[in-house]
């Protein structure tokens, strides 16, 4: 697996996603992506799965400190006095002493951000978060964040025919990671351009999408399944190299809408 440099920090590049996946498909899918070389796992409160992540990740084998392993918080959890209970929440499910990464899933107005990221502070202070960071902030909230607290990546939906330049330009010039999840969701998947430069490697249009997003500048995918096929697709993607014009040509990709 490669790795991306972040602040330092050492990120699997590519993540497997846990959204709508629920029960034994969570659990089973997880212990799945582990075994055939994920090691960044992505899941969420609001997913409620994190007890099915947690136990995947158990019965992997792979150890603790080799999974880098995102959560996230969201609505009244936001309040001050409710992510530090939060946080031991999705500790105690997810069967795990800290997480490596932390996120705020949605921005929102009922909570100021400062007493979010004060609080995050607080549990990365005192040893239950490695890292924090937010998730659908654009440009100038995330940059608002970054003020108030170190943040280490922005997870946002990316993939061909839908840009992020504004992050991205952030995220080169402020060392912050850009979390791509929904990245083979989109009608730019069936891009005609994808279909050509995919022939051209023998590989997928999938697989195509993802490695156009591993080869940008501090972008992890995340993508999510639930077939065990494509799993062991979406992570065999370390073998091919896009050309300059290649990524160009997806870059330059766009759906109506």
């Amino acid at each position: 697996m490669e790795h991306i440099e972040v602040q330092g920090e050492q990120v699997p590049a590519l993540g497997f996603g846990t959204w709508q996946l629920s029960g034994d498909e969570a659990r089973e899918g997880t212990r799945h992506a582990l075994e055939i070389g994920y090691r960044q796992i992505d899941t969420a409160q609001a997913y409620r799965n994190e007890r099915e992540v947690g136990e995947g990740i158990a019965q992997s084998g792979v150890p603790r400190e080799e999974v880098f392993l995102t959560t996230k918080i969201v609505g009244e959890s936001l309040a001050g006095d409710k992510v530090g209970p939060a946080v031991d929440d999705s500790l105690r499910r997810l069967g795990t002493e800290y997480v490596d990464l932390l996120l705020i899933h949605w921005p929102t107005d009922e909570v100021p951000l400062g007493e979010t990221l004060e609080a995050m502070v607080a549990a990365k202070d005192a040893g239950k978060v490695r890292h924090l960071g937010v998730s659908n902030f654009r440009g100038p909230l995330l940059l608002e964040a970054m003020e108030m607290a170190p943040i280490l990546a922005d997870q946002v939906p990316y993939q061909p025919g839908r840009t992020q330049n504004t992050l991205l330009g952030i995220a080169a010039e402020r060392d912050v990671m850009i979390t791509a999840y929904s990245p083979l969701r989109g009608d730019g998947l069936s891009s005609p351009v994808l279909a050509e430069i995919a022939d051209a490697h023998g590989k997928t249009p999938q697989q195509i999408a993802l490695r156009w997003l591993l080869q940008q500048d501090k972008v992890s995918p995340i993508p999510r399944s639930g077939n065990p096929e494509h799993r062991q697709q979406n992570v065999d993607v370390f073998d091919v190299e896009l050309s300059d014009d290649e990524m160009a040509r997806i870059s330059a990709i766009r759906v109506e809408g």
